[in-house]
């Protein structure tokens, strides 16, 4: 993406961060922030139903085109990538949902559109019994699933204790916030947030200098189910924002897990009942989980690598076939825009050759248009 188009994405985020809904409707609209800006004095005409505080508040950019300015030059001096809406790199996953932010701000190592991501999430005033699912929950999918990515908030209890457990298994580990990378909310978790920078990372939506409002942590749950194919509740009370999260990943068509509790128990009457009313499945493992997902493949890989056993190279493959499977064999995960530029192959060869690739078992086509390789 080109820096001017980017530039106008931040603008045009800066602009309507009070209604960053109708900022995307005019992105996906017009098919480029630049568009909407050569075209604010006519924003009907790209959107006939657009809002008339839409259209005061671009009649004059100059404010948020500085903001724009700053948000660009601050993150290139901390690091921070800088994640639109049509890049590439932006969570594919995300990317699908009606909702999806315009813009990213991502500090960290992790690899957001991996072929399995999974959220934890649960009550600030967990119990030793939530923390354990965690822990046995984590441990257990480190080792069937050992490239996953797990994504929480940061929060107290049972989010804390997803990115710490996730650390000590080895497995990659996100937060989303909800406020700017310049600060940290809650302080305390400041340690693990700076491990997370060098195994996962820090992800918002939010500018420099924006603080953690009640609301950024309502519209924040929306990031959480939304990067993650599966949303896994820990342990909730019968309201809470871990509640909002699975009642979001429904309606974005993922899937929702929940772990059982003892009936009367407080701080497990959300769980109990999101799986008494069908809202989520029950499990009490990663194996349950994993079965459901049909991520077996990636179980018996990894029993196959520990007891040292070296798969083929394809030998029923096309030459062609066998220079993608390389590709993927040592950078799995990637999209059909990232295979053609490393292969060079025109884009509708490439596409029938990963369907050729598909039906013979060799990759998988995953959420986000990501080809993952079964066989490598």
């Amino acid at each position: 993406m080109s820096e001017n188009e980017t530039l106008n994405i931040l603008t045009l985020a800066a602009a309507m961060h009070f209604t960053p809904d109708t900022a995307v409707q005019l992105y996906r609209a017009a098919g480029s922030a630049t568009a909407v800006m050569d075209n604010r004095r006519n924003l009907r005409d790209i959107m006939p139903d657009c809002p008339q505080k839409a259209i005061d508040t671009l009649a004059d950019t100059g404010e948020a085109r500085r903001r724009a300015e700053c948000e660009m030059e601050a993150n290139a001096r901390c690091g921070v990538q800088t994640l639109c809406l049509g890049d590439g790199d932006y969570p594919q996953r995300l990317k699908d949902c009606p909702d999806a932010p315009l813009v990213l701000f991502f500090k960290g190592t992790a690899r957001l559109n991996r072929s399995r991501v999974i959220n934890i999430v649960g009550t600030r005033r967990c119990t030793a019994y939530g923390q354990d699912c965690v822990r046995s929950f984590t441990k257990r999918l480190a080792e069937l699933c050992p490239d996953a990515l797990i994504v929480s908030g940061l929060a107290y209890g049972i989010d804390i204790c997803a990115h710490r457990e996730a650390l000590a298994c080895g497995l990659d580990t996100v937060a989303v916030l909800a406020h700017g990378l310049d600060y940290l909310y809650p302080p305390r978790h400041k340690d693990t947030a700076q491990l997370m920078l060098e195994q996962g990372g820090l992800l918002t939506e939010h500018f420099t200098r924006t603080n953690a409002d009640k609301l950024n942590f309502l519209r924040r749950n929306r990031i959480v189910a939304g990067v993650a194919d599966a949303t896994v509740v820990a342990e909730s009370a019968g309201h809470g924002g871990a509640l909002v999260t699975a009642r979001i990943a429904t309606s974005y068509g993922r899937d929702v897990f929940a772990f059982p509790g003892r009936v009367g128990d407080e701080r497990s009457e959300g769980c109990n009942n999101l799986i008494r009313d069908n809202k989520a499945a029950l499990i009490t493992s990663a194996d349950d989980l994993v079965k459901a997902m049909g991520w077996q493949d990636d179980a018996k890989m990894e029993q196959a690598r520990r007891q040292g056993i070296e798969r083929t190279l394809f030998p029923e493959l096309t030459d062609a076939e066998q220079a993608v499977a390389a590709l993927l064999e040592k950078d799995n995960d990637q999209q059909i825009n990232t295979l053609t530029a490393h292969t060079g192959l025109p884009v509708g060869e490439l596409t029938a050759l990963m369907f050729s690739l598909e039906m013979k078992g060799v990759v998988r086509l995953m959420a986000g248009g990501v080809y993952h390789l079964i066989r490598s």
